[in-house]
């Protein structure tokens, strides 16, 4: 018998069938990104794929493996939309490419491939980014309906492979900080939670544009993925539940110092974690008990972060380390074995 590793397919599924799910799944986020944020996500998406496929060709050869069955079963895809999903769709192209390149090598193929990698190789690629090039990942793209402009795709062209804004507009009226670095900010400025969700990046009920909308397009992709029997119920359940739940005492405590739950639910990539990053069947637990232990880990180590961290989001960082206390978790979360007495 040759021994394999996760993630394992039954039911006649495979894990080429398991990634189209989570791919299709993730479209009405992509169509709610570009309606609020312009196509640059799309140019990024096709550099990431471009990138992908040079990559894994050449670590594949380099490694001896055959390259189509690697390469067609679409884990790769997967890894560079979450990557995607979690930059600025008009940062520089160099950004993806680097992003994604260590995604690969040192997420993936460094430890033996699909199945062998310890952490999730989309957060590792975008904590990579992240702590390199802090200036390029801190200048979102403002939602259209806040800088009061919808960037085309020739736009986004421009400023993704020159830097240049179009002629009519300044880089300060296009680009700015998220919500989450909006208030953080402000916090350590002595602006009260609630003046900083008055602004102008939110709306009447103090949820942010855009970020808001995103996040609930992926909840519908999360919701069919749970009907579809693609992702376990304990992830989302464990991870939402824990930030909603010390979300909600910490505000309950003092609002002006800790934002509502609804704003650490629908800001950031709080359901792209929830749904399509935490569920990796490679690099989260295995066991039921395990899984919901691990999401809960993530989600307070989230809310550790946001409110006394140095990053605005702690999401990567967050499922990077609970990655690490995946083994020990599994150990002690083993189910009993039908018939067997202690």
């Amino acid at each position: 018998m040759t021994p394999t590793t996760s993630p394992f397919a039954h039911n006649a599924s495979s894990v080429r069938k398991l990634m189209m799910q989570v791919q299709i799944a993730a479209i009405p986020a992509l169509l709610a990104h570009i309606y609020f944020f312009g196509y640059g996500i799309t140019i990024q998406w096709g550099l990431a794929i471009l990138t992908l496929i040079i990559t894994e060709y050449a670590l594949l050869k380099l490694r001896g493996r055959p390259v189509m069955p690697y390469l067609t079963d679409l884990s790769g895809v997967i890894t560079v939309t979450g990557l995607v999903f979690c930059i600025p769709p008009e940062s520089p192209w160099w950004v993806i490419v680097s992003g994604v390149i260590f995604a690969l090598v040192f997420g993936k193929h460094l430890y033996g491939g699909l199945g062998y990698n310890p952490f999730n190789p989309a957060m590792l690629g975008y904590a990579f980014v992240l702590i390199s090039f802090p200036a390029e990942l801190t200048q979102w793209t403002l939602p259209s309906d806040v800088s009061g402009h919808h960037i085309g795709f020739m736009e986004s062209f421009q400023m993704i492979f020159t830097g240049h804004t179009p002629n009519d507009l300044g880089l300060d009226q296009i680009t700015g900080a998220t919500p989450l670095d909006q208030v953080k900010t402000a916090l350590t400025q002595g602006t009260p939670v609630f003046a900083s969700l008055d602004s102008a990046n939110f709306n009447d009920n103090q949820i942010p544009y855009g970020w808001a909308s995103i996040n609930i397009a992926f909840l519908i992709g999360g919701l069919w993925m749970l009907y579809s029997r693609a992702i376990r119920w304990q992830y989302p359940v464990g991870f939402l539940g824990a930030l909603a739940g010390v979300a909600f005492v910490f505000h309950s405590l003092d609002p002006s110092q800790y934002a509502p739950v609804s704003f650490h639910l629908l800001s950031g990539g709080v359901m792209l974690a929830a749904f399509f990053i935490i569920t990796d069947p490679v690099t989260s637990s295995t066991t039921p008990m395990g899984r919901f232990i691990y999401a809960i880990g993530i989600g307070l180590l989230v809310y550790i972060i946001r409110n006394w961290g140095a990053y605005p989001d702690g999401i990567a960082f967050a499922i990077l380390i609970m990655n690490m206390f995946v083994p020990l978790i599994d150990q002690y979360t083993q189910p009993r074995v039908v018939g067997y007495k202690k």
